[in-house]
């Protein structure tokens, strides 16, 4: 969540004008995360996140993403679908951005997870994989194994400005794991971003599950590398919680299961993981607006990651 355009006081009443929402009373951008413009909504009546849709997330994906999270909220999952508006719409235009209004969930998000924290949240991840597996839509991962070698070349030497080592230790870890992804594996359409920030807390019971502006069609194994590369390190990446890490597994076995050859590929995966998730902070990185409303993310925090994981090998999951 992050804050490009600004919306007046004024548009803002006015666009709350189309919902049974009460009257505006504040509103305030959310600073965290760099993809959407986000705010926190006051009304006379409710709590809501109003999201304008920017950068990455085409105006032409978001249909896909409201049916996603209508269709999880229908069994029981605990994500916030978007609001209709009077005329049942929910996917609208403010300041020239595809715009929507979000049903509000009360948690807080954990910076240092505990090991009961990360069990909860992984059986969530379980319990909304098994309830995806009859959801028929698709979206195709544009931050795929496939865009990693071009994001790299785009970013090119000025990784070096990052950290000298940055575009060498990327440019080797990508042609081995490149070498070693699985060509075959359960594909559906994962969360793809599911960070602690991502998952509210009450206490250690999960209370929601947010911002899937990332959701697509990938290996289903890869939701839960990625998950273990966000939730088993400190925010900078330096120390590894190895109670964490093993909570996450045991959690998502309960709830979905995971066999031997399953954590064996989560090794590569994990690496896939730290790639693209270093990748696209050192884009952010080098090319976020000096005066935009966002805080940037250190792409270090993932390669100290990556090498964490190169030297530990297939014997981390087991």
């Amino acid at each position: 969540m992050a804050v490009y355009t600004q919306v007046s006081a004024e548009a803002l009443a006015a666009f709350l004008s189309r919902y049974d929402a009460g009257e505006l009373v504040s509103a305030k951008g959310i600073a965290e995360g760099v993809e959407n413009s986000n705010y926190l909504v006051d009304t006379t009546t409710a709590r809501f996140i109003l999201t304008l849709y920017e950068r990455r997330v085409e105006a032409g994906d978001l249909p896909f993403f409201l049916a996603l999270l209508d269709h999880l909220a229908e069994r029981g999952n605990p994500v916030p679908p978007a609001i209709k508006d009077k005329a049942g719409v929910a996917i609208q235009t403010l300041e020239g951005r595809p715009a929507c209004l979000i049903q509000f969930l009360s948690g807080v998000s954990v910076t240092h997870p505990t090991p009961a924290q990360a069990h909860a949240a992984a059986r969530a991840m379980g319990t909304m994989h098994r309830s995806l597996e009859g959801f028929t839509g698709e979206r195709p991962n544009t931050l795929g194994v496939a865009s990693w070698q071009p994001l790299l070349d785009r970013c090119g030497t000025d990784l070096d400005t990052i950290d000298p080592t940055l575009r060498a230790t990327l440019t080797d870890a990508l042609a081995d794991v490149t070498a070693r992804w699985p060509a075959e594996g359960e594909r559906m359409v994962i969360h793809a971003d599911l960070f602690p920030d991502n998952v509210l807390m009450r206490g250690d019971a999960v209370a929601g599950l947010i911002d899937f502006y990332f959701a697509c069609t990938d290996l289903r194994l890869y939701d839960l590398a990625i998950m273990h590369t966000a939730w088993a390190f400190d925010p900078a990446g330096r120390t590894h919680d190895a109670a964490v890490g093993r909570a996450l597994l045991d959690g998502y076995a309960e709830s979905f299961g995971l066999t031997a050859d399953e954590r064996a590929q989560l090794s590569v995966l994990a690496m896939g993981s730290c790639i693209r998730f270093a990748l696209t902070r050192a884009w952010d990185w080098l090319n976020t607006p000096a005066d935009a409303l966002v805080t940037r993310k250190d792409p270090m925090a993932y390669a100290r990651r990556l090498a964490f994981y190169r030297d530990a090998g297939e014997a981390l999951f087991a």
